[in-house]
């Protein structure tokens, strides 16, 4: 479990995190969610006692993280998939790390085996793809098999294959009554993975709710196609109610349900051809919320712009210049 109350954060006059309380429990897996800047990095570090807090305080499993005897089985991190020696071996990495804390090669091959780094084990960290670096990090972070797990962005680099192990295996810590405590910029993977979320903005915390609970207070739209848009306008105004134009004839309505919207249409002999319930997304309720936290705020571009725009470079993925992907 993991415990902040009223924790701060300050560097000089700029405060990251401002008066943060909440409670990570053990038994499921906990998304952490913010715009960059939010605080979300600067509070994982406190946690592990990497920073010290300005004020407030904040624990793991009932004590500081360096007050524990053997922190690496309380805790396991991944905050810095980067923060390796590159002369290192994966394997010699895991290994120092171990003997440090009187933990076995036995477990140093299970967890080189469950992150899928047998075939490199042996060779320089310094080489790997950002994904083999982030299935280094995740092997380090489970190395003590630790109670709590806390991860930083643990998908990032990661091919489609990586990502669905991390997710399969959070929900697995999870089960089996661990904490697990994770960060992401993917809304889509943190709605598959997490149960509750913990969202941060300016930081300051602005939800701390199970996931299906943040997605129903969206209250989701309903998509409603029409050769008569203006008139079904009219007669759907009323306070509480928006409405917007995608297209011509295409509306999306919020504050009504389909039901309603087909009884007025009908009543007012407005033709549909189409009334679509859209329930909202953990990404739309998530964008909504920290709407006024996004430091850095972009543009849609124009059509001109977007068609001037340099195109972005392939991804190098490459392991030592010849293996691809991040798992091989």
């Amino acid at each position: 479990m993991i415990e902040a109350r009223g924790l701060v954060k300050k560097y000089g006059s700029k405060t990251a995190v401002d008066g943060v309380s909440f409670t990570v429990r053990p038994g499921v897996v906990t998304g952490f969610l913010g715009p960059n800047g939010a605080g979300k990095s600067t509070t994982m570090r406190m946690i592990m006692g990497l920073d010290r807090p300005s004020d407030g305080s904040v624990t793991l499993n009932g004590k500081p993280y360096a007050s524990h005897r053997s922190p690496l089985t309380e805790a396991g991190a991944l905050l810095e998939a980067k923060a390796i020696h590159p002369g290192r071996s994966a394997r010699d990495h895991l290994r120092a790390l171990a003997t440090t804390h009187g933990i076995g090669d036995r477990r140093v091959d299970e967890v080189i085996d469950m992150t899928g780094l047998t075939a490199v084990a042996r060779k320089r960290a310094g080489g790997f793809s950002l994904g083999m670096g982030q299935r280094l990090g995740i092997a380090t972070a489970l190395l003590g098999d630790p109670k709590t797990l806390i991860l930083d962005e643990p998908v990032n680099g990661l091919d489609p294959e990586g990502v669905l192990w991390v997710r399969n295996l959070a929900k697995y810590l999870a089960s089996e009554g661990r904490t697990v405590f994770l960060s992401s910029h993917l809304m889509s993977e943190v709605a598959l993975t997490a149960d509750h979320v913990i969202v941060i903005g300016r930081g300051k915390i602005l939800a701390d709710v199970p996931v299906s609970e943040f997605v129903d207070d969206g209250g989701g739209s309903v998509r409603v196609r029409t050769p008569d848009a203006a008139r079904l306008v009219e007669v759907t105004s009323a306070d509480g109610v928006t409405v917007t134009a995608d297209e011509p004839g295409l509306l999306q309505i919020s504050g009504l349900d389909a039901q309603r919207i087909g009884e007025l249409a009908a009543e007012h002999r407005i033709v549909l051809h189409e009334l679509t319930p859209q329930a909202s997304t953990l990404e739309d309720v998530y964008m909504e919320l920290t709407s006024d936290s996004v430091e850095y705020r972009t543009e849609a571009p124009s059509a001109h712009g977007a068609a001037a725009a340099p195109a972005a470079p392939a991804a190098d993925d490459v392991l030592s210049g010849s293996t691809q992907g991040d798992a091989r």
